[in-house]
């Protein structure tokens, strides 16, 4: 039996009779789900704790840390891992909306284009339809955040929306499936549950578009199974994003932004640096910089400092343990399998084949291989799939990333 069939047949009646398609409903639903975020901001953040360990209790804000360069009140009480829900989850799912509530009638306006000598005596313009029935399926690591956004996309444009949530987030997931419904009119929106053998399932049917984030091996399942019905698709996978630092940067200011985003989120950021590359003398001045940076923002002790995270999985926890093993640990290292508990931890002698350099890490370990040259770094990059996102630290504001001219 499809235990699909009946809510995609009845979310497809619901387009067909042009329930979604005025500006009026468009915008009630994304005020419901404005309210829905506002009125359950705590719910989220409880069971973002869970989920990544986002602790939700209150403590003094930190002097110094990843947090207080964001904290509005420094020196005061706040929510810290609370505040890190809200900075990359809650407070970009509304800005979403917000600006999808300003412009909305604006982006259903008709667009004029010129005209041609074929089409002088006709009105030429473009109408901004709908797709229809529209698929989101969202991954684990940021679950509000890469849930909501697309999902404010796909009502702010009128389709009808089935979310899928990750399986992995389970605690999110529920609130996803339990109450998000409450806010949006149910005979045009659904939450459906599972892991891959239920995602196979839906995937199966037709939809209008199909809206993926999350790794490269289940982009290719995603694609396929949408190729057969020619359904368009946008995929936001992962990739090893590469940093070049320079040798005229000054170590600790490199090393302050390279440790607050790598390990933000316990290092499961799609856009987070995945490796460093530089020369031998900038990694000897640059791990004592990423030592204090370390110290710094998670204390003596990481394990026991509210803002940093844990791996969401066991599957995964084994996966970057293994990925321990390779090159030589110059900071941290330590894991807690109970907990699922990776310290920050930064590689040296890490060679080009080892499976760190082989695959996304996504988690707490920050690899540097060394080069000789920007144009070596260049190289490097090119013979690898493009990432999502490239970092470039130097003085030089000459520094390009492009080959130069042997000649």
């Amino acid at each position: 039996m499809d235990p699909f069939a009946d809510t995609l047949r009845r979310l497809r009646e619901a387009f067909s009779a042009g329930r979604t398609r005025p500006a009026e409903f468009r915008a009630a639903q994304l005020r419901g789900l404005g309210r829905f975020l506002q009125e359950h901001k705590q719910l989220l953040q409880e069971a973002l704790a869970q989920d990544l360990h986002k602790q939700e209790h209150s403590q003094p804000a930190p002097a110094s840390g990843p947090l207080h360069m964001l904290c509005p009140l420094p020196g005061r009480f706040c929510l810290q891992s609370a505040f890190e829900s809200e900075v990359s989850e809650i407070s970009i799912s509304q800005s979403e909306i917000n600006l999808a509530l300003r412009n909305l009638r604006a982006w259903m306006k008709d667009e004029k284009v010129p005209k041609n000598l074929a089409t002088q005596l006709d009105s030429a313009f473009i109408r901004k339809e709908p797709f229809g029935l529209v698929l989101v399926i969202a991954p684990w690591n940021y679950p509000v955040n890469l849930t909501l956004v697309p999902l404010v996309g796909a009502l702010a444009a009128g389709n009808c929306v089935v979310l899928k949530p990750s399986e992995f987030s389970r605690s999110t997931e529920k609130v996803l499936a339990e109450v998000l419904p409450r806010y949006l009119d149910q005979s045009c929106f659904a939450v459906v549950l599972g892991g891959p053998q239920e995602t196979g399932q839906l995937l199966e049917h037709k939809f209008d578009y199909i809206f993926f984030t999350g790794s490269p091996r289940v982009g290719r399942i995603v694609m396929s199974a949408a190729a057969k019905h020619l359904t368009p698709v946008t995929l936001e996978l992962g990739g090893k994003n590469p940093c070049y630092v320079d040798d005229d940067c000054d170590p600790q200011t490199v090393a302050n932004r390279l440790a607050w985003f790598r390990y933000f989120n316990t290092g499961q950021t799609c856009v987070a640096p995945d490796y460093v590359l530089c020369s031998p003398d900038t990694q000897e001045r640059l791990l004592p910089a990423l030592r204090s940076a370390i110290t710094r923002f998670y204390g003596e002790d990481p394990r026991s400092s509210p803002n940093l995270g844990r791996i969401i999985s066991d599957k995964h926890f084994q996966r970057l343990r293994g990925l321990l093993g390779c090159g030589h640990v110059a900071i941290g290292g330590q894991s807690d399998e109970s907990e699922r508990y990776i310290a920050p931890t930064v590689l040296v002698d890490v060679e080009e084949t080892e499976p760190v350099m082989q695959e996304e890490i996504f988690g707490p370990i920050l690899p540097i291989v060394n080069v000789r040259s920007l144009d070596e770094a260049i190289d490097f990059i090119n013979r690898r799939e493009k990432p999502l996102a490239l970092y470039a630290f130097s003085n030089n504001k000459q520094l390009s990333f492009q080959p130069q001219d042997p000649s």
